[in-house]
């Protein structure tokens, strides 16, 4: 595979929402984004609130700006948070460092990345990784 299809895409969000589901977590947003930071596909669940699909792509293109997936950003950030500062303002805020943006790889080539939003940073982490081991990739 060489690009994301909005048919990986889907599945990946399809994963993740029943992830979700069997953890019984709180309602999430889940965005899918191809390498250039576009959305191939979205969900918000009932009940997630409207600024939760926000998150989930500030998640999704800060792991694709950054080439690492939110959960290693978020560490990163506690040891050096004047640089990490400097790059949410050069993102224009379009970056969230919580757990839950991972990025999408098959034979190491980044493909996309997934940002999901509505729970804790690690259970949306989980249900990320979730999603993409569903879709196969």
């Amino acid at each position: 595979m060489s690009a994301l299809t909005l048919t990986a895409a889907q599945a990946i969000i399809a994963g993740a929402l029943a992830d979700a589901r069997a953890q019984e977590l709180k309602p999430l947003a889940v965005i899918v984004l191809d390498t250039g930071g576009h959305p191939i596909a979205f969900a918000r669940e009932d009940g997630a609130s409207f600024a939760r699909l926000a998150i989930a792509r500030a998640k999704a293109s800060g792991a694709l700006g950054m080439d690492a997936d939110t959960s290693v950003l978020t560490e990163r950030a506690r040891s050096n948070p004047i640089f990490f500062q400097s790059v949410s303002v050069a993102l224009n805020g379009q970056i969230a460092f919580s757990p839950g943006g991972v990025l999408i790889k098959v034979d190491g080539k980044i493909l996309g990345a997934v940002g999901i939003s509505g729970d804790t940073g690690e259970n949306d982490d989980v249900a990320a990784r979730a999603g993409i081991a569903a879709a196969e990739l």
